[in-house]
């Protein structure tokens, strides 16, 4: 039997039934991983360790045991710390850099006796929608090999889509869970803020210590939404060096159980940058699916927080932190080139100087106008479960390795727009700290994925996710690439 795109969930069960064995699972994935030469998903391989944790998952459930990922293949984004493997950020400085110990998610993994098959690729310094660097190349979308596969959690994406591992773990700071997904077919799950500990996920050469970060966060990738579901419950929890010294974490069960109970906003338009024709005819077909299944959908409610507002407060508070350890000059020319921007340009390329050269008094006033966001979220899901949008302007675009981003521009159904414009639509979940999980709608007149994102209330994890199940059991989900 072909094992490599079967899910988690049916593998465990499979393990279990003694179908399989760990062993034979991990000899089957590496095979798969080594016969690419193409989607270069797997940027540092780890198969030795690979193949002797599957015997001893093999060894363990001999023995009686079982654990929620015993004997599973799976694949860990390069930018987590693995002892004995480099963790570079596809920063060429650091391509010798070697932690001493795991990262708390990956510790997490291997206690739930996932076997751990390699690190997948990632963009420079995980600042990009794509991923390519110097040390390990580019990743290719297993769709359209010409077209990227997303980032910074590209590499993962795409090795899912090819059936390289069950799982795996990114991070997410400007939609790099959410956009590969969606550029791959797959599915994945940004948390809540502060929901996943984050420790060991860390630019080298940096110590990983327990730090509570703004808008970043880690997360659960997979071909099911169940599999999100089993993932994030590894993943969830306080880091046990700081809150989880006090804290237990217990998320309430998802709103609902059935599709007719979910009352659903859709939102397809953005007033800063248009949704283009694929996408919004997948944000299309979610919200029919949704209406025949009898859940309440609307188009309109007053209760949304401003989207132009919001948009802004993101891309300062995101850029805020990006020129943080910037050499003195460079910043103080950034600077120079803040000061000579008029008071009415409130474009998103101006927001993005002002953030970098942000005070501390600035940094706090957005914040603060960004909690009062946070009480409109609120208010909203008094009245609605969950919201429904776009998670990029496009499917996947062509690869573009301009080294200067500023000058990359996003082709959306025949005009060029800004390449950074298109993150305002990973922003609306990430400047309020909101769960959202992405889920695959459909194929582009082309053939490529295009997904859709479920955002849900604060804490309520399961509410998107259970949504995402009903929606898949509805529409669909994962299809392998021709």
């Amino acid at each position: 039997m072909e094992w490599n795109f079967q899910t988690a969930e049916e593998l465990a069960a499979a393990l279990r039934a003694g179908e399989v064995t760990s062993a034979e699972l991990t000899d089957e994935a590496i095979a798969r991983i080594e016969r690419d030469k193409t989607i270069n998903a797997i940027c540092v391989p780890d198969f030795d360790r690979a193949r002797a944790a599957a015997r001893g998952a093999d060894q363990a459930r001999a023995r009686g045991e079982d654990r929620p990922l015993l004997g599973i293949p799976v694949t860990v984004k390069e930018s987590y710390n693995i002892a004995g493997l480099p963790t570079t950020w596809g920063i060429p400085l650091h391509r010798n850099y070697m932690p001493a110990e795991d990262a708390v998610q990956v510790s997490r993994l291997k206690a739930a006796g996932a076997v751990v098959l390699g690190k997948t690729n990632v963009p420079l310094g995980l600042q990009d929608l794509q991923s390519f660097n110097e040390i390990y190349g580019t990743t290719n979308n297993p769709w359209d090999h010409g077209r990227t596969s997303g980032g910074s959690s590209g590499g993962s994406a795409a090795a899912l889509a090819s059936g390289f591992g069950a799982l795996s773990i990114g991070s997410d700071l400007a939609g790099s869970l959410r956009t590969p997904a969606h550029f791959c077919g797959i599915y994945a799950h940004k948390p809540t803020l502060g929901l996943a500990a984050t420790r060991g996920m860390v630019a080298p050469p940096a110590p990983p210590l327990p730090v509570d970060l703004d808008l970043a966060v880690v997360g659960p990738m997979a071909r099911t939404a169940r599999d999100l579901t089993l993932l994030l419950d590894v993943m969830a929890g306080p880091d046990p060096l700081t809150l989880g010294k006090a804290h237990d974490l217990t998320l309430p069960p998802a709103r609902h159980e059935r599709l007719g109970d979910f009352r659903v906003l859709v939102v397809d338009e953005h007033p800063l940058i248009p949704t283009g024709s694929a996408v919004r005819a997948g944000v299309n077909r979610v919200a029919d699916a949704l209406a025949d299944g009898g859940a309440r959908v609307e188009r309109h409610t007053p209760l949304l927080p401003d989207l132009t507002e919001a948009a802004t407060l993101y891309t300062q508070l995101l850029f805020s932190s990006s020129v943080a350890r910037f050499p003195v000059d460079a910043y103080e020319q950034l600077r120079t080139r803040a000061a000579g921007l008029s008071a009415d340009d409130q474009s998103l390329d101006a927001a993005r100087l002002r953030g970098m050269v942000f005070s501390h008094r600035d940094w706090i006033e957005a914040n603060s106008r960004r909690e009062l966001h946070r009480h409109g979220w609120r208010q909203l899901f008094a009245e609605f479960d969950a919201v429904v949008c776009p998670i990029t302007p496009t499917p996947a675009f062509p690869h573009d390795h301009n080294p200067n981003p500023m000058q990359r521009r996003l082709d959306i159904d025949g005009i060029e727009y800004p390449y950074f414009d298109q993150l305002v639509w990973a922003g609306l979940a990430t400047m309020p700290g909101l769960p959202a999980t992405a889920v695959p709608a459909g194929r582009s007149p082309e053939g490529l994925p295009v997904g859709v994102q479920l955002i849900g209330p604060m804490f309520e994890d399961r509410t998107p996710l259970r949504l995402a199940e009903l929606l898949e059991q509805k529409i669909g989900g994962f299809q392998a690439p021709k």
